[in-house]
């Protein structure tokens, strides 16, 4: 047996880039930023935050609502699978790519913003 399950809670660092394909099939595609908080070692080291950024796929519904509802600076819930690809392009070089293709989708609180008067 295996097991291919992410879960991430974090910001979206951008507006959802969302497209139809044939026969209406919506797709969007999103960064989101996960945050470990940074702490003082046993030792008495500084370890500082360290932020990692994710590509994070949705299909079809789960785009649709991203597309009316997801903005830059969200917080959402994802719960997906990691994909891996692979090419090489005109040049011949060697591209590759890790996603999380979300199962589901939670909008979590309010959406960041950098001005009080937005809140």
């Amino acid at each position: 047996m295996s097991i291919n399950k992410v879960i991430l809670v974090g910001h979206v660092g951008a507006d959802p880039e969302v497209r139809y394909l044939e026969k209406g099939v919506c797709v969007a595609r999103l960064r989101m930023a996960t945050t470990e908080r940074g702490y003082t070692a046993t030792n008495g080291s500084e370890v500082p935050e360290r932020t990692e950024w994710h590509s994070v796929v949705l299909w079809r519904g789960l785009a649709e609502i991203a597309e009316k509802y997801v903005r830059k600076g969200t917080q959402i819930y994802i719960e997906g699978k990691l994909r891996t690809s692979q090419w090489n392009d005109q040049n011949g070089v060697a591209h590759s790519r890790t996603e999380i293709v979300a199962d589901s989708m939670e909008l979590l609180g309010t959406r960041r913003t950098d001005t009080p008067a937005q809140q």
